[in-house]
């Protein structure tokens, strides 16, 4: 958990920095209640997203045809630290959760990394955490939320067996 922890503020951190500049991080939630045609929302809230280590995002997929709405996160490889292992459920859960909250019609997440694909559905996290994820009206609200259920690995593995 505390591996995951340093990687969300090393993420944090890094992607403040713009070409030696300081910049201020994007508030995700003006994007609150967006769509998931909406292909600026959805792809300015994604890029704010931690990145498994070693991997980044190499472009989304929308499904708007067909109920149930979903979005698909594809990655590639990108350069590797060796220090950094990433835990793929806790990233999927902690990804999909924020994605979840804000885009208010999707029903899934899917996100392709490049040793796993893995899927979270609306329901089963809303299920999990027993509350509405569009309920949340802040960032760091959501992100304590998260990192509540986070902290119980049994649990968090559980989630996706």
């Amino acid at each position: 958990m505390k591996k995951i922890l340093v990687v969300l503020m090393a993420f944090l951190f890094l992607n403040g920095c713009d070409s030696g500049t300081l910049t201020e991080k994007e508030d995700l939630f003006q994007y609150k209640d967006s769509y998931v045609g909406d292909n600026g929302a959805v792809g300015n809230i994604t890029r704010e997203l931690p990145m498994p280590n070693g991997e980044q995002m190499n472009g989304l997929e929308l499904k708007t045809t067909d109920e149930p709405y979903g979005i698909i996160i594809n990655y590639e490889e990108a350069h590797i630290s060796e220090d950094e292992v990433t835990n793929y459920n806790e990233l999927a859960l902690y990804n999909a959760s924020i994605i979840l909250s804000l885009v208010k019609n999707a029903d899934w997440v899917q996100f392709n990394f490049l040793e796993k694909e893995m899927t979270v559905t609306r329901e089963e996290i809303e299920n999990w955490y027993g509350k509405d994820l569009r309920d949340f009206a802040g960032e760091d609200e959501l992100s304590a939320f998260i990192q509540e259920y986070l902290q119980d690995e049994e649990q968090v593995n559980a989630f996706f067996e």
